[in-house]
């Protein structure tokens, strides 16, 4: 809204600084500081309104250490994230591009399941919440959304060069440029020195007009693992939304990349068109994650909730679809995966062993992983800084791979 303002005024009065809106860099800045300040500032508030409601967390004894001291912590404090993410985007970016709505459809989709979910828990009195099945469907539901509007729009491309014998043949007659927007469904491969992979050649025996099916699916899967994965890690404090912060970071970095001609010609990778507007959209995502920090980190004074933590995942999620990084996301996202497999693993095995010798056994004391090491003694806010710590580690990693090849 704020750059339609200023692009107006710098057009047409001239405007002494209007001009400087134009820059996604400052806006950018602009949206974290505003998300930043808006978590902080009405952190606060929120938490006192969700005590007075008796929005509190209703804990089970899982036998952690401290873990009951939690119970009546104020829950449902996703609000304030999904708030500090929508302004500043609504304020500082283009509302007209197709990412930057795609990703105000995520956080506004999965908030409403999550909180639909914390409702439940908390006025209902049920400790299960929503029931499995429609989370899923919720989430399989956007990610068709997703998928069919990243495969099928036509503002979805990519730019790459044009055959030479083209080039040269028109060129005989006119002055053209050597490379042309396409839509195409490739996406990056790390670590390969042709790091691009064509999802139309993934089955070669699939007609290509039927590529649509095997992209959709795989946006499906990638919203769906990683929303739940957010969701399993979001179980001490200050976990989710640190991790959380830290991908996002990195996402921006590559949106940035991606979205500008010079850089990506500098690097080898694929210049999309128009990615650019997803950078102001990251910043407030990450604004938003270290703000509520501010209130979530041991001892936390509010917890983010389904409400949060599906939203968070989903925005990854999509964001990593968007800047065609979804085959990085088990080394960017590790975290979230490393926890999501650990659930998957401790109930597969124990239901396996409970089959086999009629008594289920364990893998580790207790999943998702973070609780396992809880169990062996570790402090959480340890445990938490030990996972910031690996996460960091991937999201360099994942960076390194721009020219790691």
């Amino acid at each position: 809204m704020l750059y339609y303002l200023f692009d107006y005024l710098d057009k047409h009065y001239d405007l002494m600084g209007a001009g400087v809106f134009q820059y996604i860099s400052f806006r950018a800045g602009a949206a974290a500081v505003v998300s930043l300040v808006i978590t902080i500032t009405f952190g606060n508030v929120l938490i006192n309104f969700l005590r007075k409601k008796q929005v509190g967390e209703d804990i089970r004894d899982l036998g952690l250490d401290g873990q009951m001291n939690k119970k009546g912590t104020p829950t449902m404090g996703g609000l304030i994230i999904i708030g500090a993410i929508l302004i500043p985007t609504l304020l500082f970016a283009r509302i007209d591009n197709i990412y930057v709505i795609l990703l105000l459809i995520t956080t506004v989709w999965l908030g409403l399941i999550g909180l639909l979910d914390d409702y439940i828990k908390v006025f209902k009195k049920d400790k299960e919440g929503l029931a499995g099945r429609f989370k899923i469907i919720g989430q399989v539901g956007l990610g068709l959304v997703v998928g069919l509007v990243l495969y099928f729009n036509k503002d979805v491309v990519i730019r790459q060069q044009k055959p030479t014998q083209e080039v040269a043949v028109i060129s005989d007659e006119m002055s053209v440029s050597p490379y042309e927007d396409v839509k195409s469904t490739k996406t990056t491969v790390p670590f390969f020195k042709n790091n691009e992979l064509d999802y139309s050649n993934i089955i070669p025996f699939i007609p290509k007009d039927f590529t649509w099916i095997i992209y959709v699916l795989m946006v499906v899967l990638v919203v769906t693992t990683i929303s739940n994965g957010a969701n399993i890690t979001d179980g001490i404090d200050g976990l989710a939304a640190g991790t959380s912060a830290i991908i996002g970071l990195t996402l921006a970095i590559f949106a940035y990349l991606s979205g500008r001609v010079d850089f990506s010609n500098y690097l080898s990778i694929m210049y999309i068109p128009n990615l650019g507007e997803l950078v102001i959209f990251c910043t407030a995502f990450v604004g938003a994650c270290l703000g509520f920090l501010w209130y979530n980190a041991y001892p936390a004074q509010v917890f983010m909730g389904d409400t949060g933590s599906l939203a968070m995942g989903g925005i990854i999620a999509v964001l990593a679809l968007a800047v065609r990084k979804e085959i990085m996301i088990p080394v960017l996202c590790g975290i979230f995966i490393i926890e999501n497999i650990s659930v998957i693993l401790q109930v597969g095995y124990f239901k396996y062993t409970k089959n086999k010798y009629g008594e289920g056994r364990r893998i580790f004391l207790m999943a998702p992983l973070h609780h396992h090491y809880q169990k062996v003694g570790i402090h959480e806010s340890k445990i938490v800084t030990r996972f910031w710590i690996v996460g960091i580690l991937l999201a360099i990693l994942s960076l390194a791979t721009l020219k790691l090849r």
